[in-house]
């Protein structure tokens, strides 16, 4: 790699993570690049908390709000996008900052991403009617006789991995637990260090609670509006983003917008739980920072 330094900086929703980047971006001239799986969509800029303007004008970003709602990403494709991003800033000289709270991104680009074959269409669509005829339960239990590792780890409610996991040792013939055991990472030791920011946990509840009404505030409601509108499968990640159900709702007149707020609070704090969680349990090794007290473990440097 070419870049002077490559700092990665995870954390949960509303934990203070883009201003941090954003500040450090400005102090070093560094270039930020996304690493949040919401934020690269272009429909949902103000529900998905990405940069504004004004915080792109203060720093070079990227991988913001570059895929289309029907166009699914996967960490293959953050993955292959990032790369040479990450080479070609390291060549300007420049330090890269790579920030999001998607845990998934950041394993692929410090652990690896196995290379798995792309299972064919008729295979994924007959895993797909597969799970729409047993339900979630007797096919997680199929698919625990074949994959025990997929079966354990993919979370409560994951249709598009479950149905993933299955194709694959359909069509391969090899579990995708095997498939990733195979991996090797794409950055080399010592070519990057990371921060988590993790102020306490009640300080970003409380920030998660003020972020659901200024979303409106800011036009959140309209962005949900336009994006229902397009008839989008409820199977595209975007209409699973934190927010677009009870928003969707609200717009059909099924819940009040007092409601919505409520259910955006909650979603958003059991959001940010799953990724601290994440962060936890995957990078523990990995310094801590409180960015609004500057307490921590060990500070990027």
């Amino acid at each position: 790699m070419h870049a002077p330094w490559i700092t990665l900086i995870g954390g949960a929703t509303a934990s203070g993570k883009s201003a941090y980047a954003l500040r450090l971006a400005e102090e070093s001239g560094g270039e930020i690049v996304n690493a949040d799986s919401m934020q690269v969509y272009a429909d949902l800029r103000v529900l998905t908390a990405r940069p504004n303007p004004d915080e792109q004008r203060r720093a070079t970003h990227h991988l913001y709000g570059v895929a289309d709602a029907g166009d699914a990403w996967s960490v293959g494709r953050w993955l292959r996008e990032t790369l040479p991003l990450i080479e070609s800033i390291g060549r300007r000289g420049r330090p890269v900052l790579v920030v999001g709270g998607t845990g998934l991104y950041f394993h692929a680009l410090t652990r690896g991403l196995a290379p798995v074959p792309v299972a064919p269409e008729a295979t994924r669509e007959a895993a797909g009617a597969a799970f729409d005829r047993l339900g979630e339960p007797a096919f997680r239990e199929a698919l625990a006789r074949r994959d025990p590792e997929a079966a354990t780890r993919i979370a409560p409610g994951d249709r598009q991995r479950l149905v993933r996991a299955w194709a694959v040792v359909e069509s391969t013939g090899r579990a995708l637990s095997d498939w990733r055991a195979e991996t090797r990472s794409p950055l080399p030791r010592g070519a990057w260090r990371s921060v988590v920011i993790e102020p306490p946990r009640a300080a970003i509840y409380a920030r998660c609670d003020a972020r659901a009404a200024a979303m409106v505030e800011a036009g959140a409601l309209e962005e949900v509006r336009g994006l229902v509108a397009r008839g989008l499968s409820a199977d595209t990640p975007l209409m699973k983003a934190v927010g677009v159900r009870p928003l969707a709702a609200c717009l059909v007149g099924d819940l009040t917008l007092d409601q919505a707020l409520e259910a955006i609070r909650q979603e958003t704090r059991r959001y940010a739980k799953r990724q601290l969680t994440w962060f936890r349990n995957q990078a523990p090794d990995w310094p801590r920072l409180d960015p609004f007290t500057g307490d921590s473990s060990v500070m990027p440097h």
